[in-house]
């Protein structure tokens, strides 16, 4: 079943279990699609890639949104951001541990004859489109770094 659909069924379910936290993420998951499928230069249609490339990136403002609300000891908005982050991760593919994407970027590596530090680009634009939303950019980006170094 297609994300939209997914989404638009969460949101019934959730309605009818009087269910706030679930409800205001699949709302926010269904703004961030319409705005996906209007976006200038966009055909109306998301590809998988597209909709776990748009998840990883809500993931991402909930996650730094909880760090800087428990800087400011924001207890009420930091669950608020769990809850809405928790909806979210629901929908994306599992992500790989760190050992799983370290064999796999190896494997990246050796597929696009890196040497060096210079190579990362090479690396990471591979990397990107094989691993879409199995990892996040900054953890590979630090790992790929780290290889091409050691």
């Amino acid at each position: 079943m297609a994300l939209e659909q997914q989404i638009n069924e969460g949101i019934k379910a959730a309605m009818k279990a009087k269910d706030e936290a679930r409800l205001r993420a699949l709302r926010a998951i269904k703004s961030a699609i319409l705005l996906e499928k209007t976006a200038e230069g966009r055909s109306g249609e998301l590809t998988e890639a597209d909709e776990w490339r748009m998840l990883q990136k809500m993931a991402k403002q909930r996650r730094e949104s909880i760090e800087i609300y428990q800087q400011q000891n924001r207890d009420d908005l930091v669950r608020k951001e769990a809850e809405e982050l928790a909806v979210i991760e629901e929908f994306l593919p599992k992500q790989m541990d760190e050992q799983e994407l370290k064999a796999a970027l190896q494997q990246i590596i050796q597929q696009v004859g890196a040497r060096g530090p210079a190579d990362m680009g090479k690396v990471m634009g591979v990397a990107t489109r094989q691993l879409a939303g199995k990892a996040d950019n900054k953890t590979m980006a630090d790992i790929v770094k780290a290889l091409l170094q050691g």
